[in-house]
């Protein structure tokens, strides 16, 4: 899947990489966010991501003209997940929707886990 826009200028086209690094990063800069984190779905491991992978804590898919984003993350013990929740949707939309001037339309976080932070 790639992003694609077209404009006056001709067609823009966007790698999936490059929006879920930056949907990554976003991700990571919220309050309450530990890091995210890759599923091992054959052992049911949950690994936290060093911030060079974040990518893989990040599905992007096309759906109607919007993109979809699914996020799986770690947060820190001792914080409200909705609230967390809530505000890493509004920061991810804002920041894909700015960066790329395409619409977001569904981003489902899934919590993998939870850290106690020093």
């Amino acid at each position: 899947m790639k992003g694609q826009m077209d404009t006056e200028l001709g067609t823009i086209v966007i790698d999936e990489d490059v929006l879920g690094k930056y949907a990554g990063s976003a991700a990571v800069g919220c309050f309450g966010v530990v890091g995210m984190a890759s599923v091992n779905m054959k052992d049911g491991i949950v690994k936290l991501l060093k911030r060079d992978n974040l990518r893989h804590g990040v599905n992007i898919t096309m759906v109607d003209g919007k993109l979809r984003v699914e996020l799986h993350i770690i947060v820190a013990f001792g914080v409200s997940i909705l609230a967390v929740a809530e505000n890493l949707v509004d920061t991810v939309r804002y920041n894909l929707e700015e960066f790329t001037g395409m619409d977001v339309g569904k981003i489902i976080v899934c919590v993998e886990g939870v850290r106690v932070v020093d």
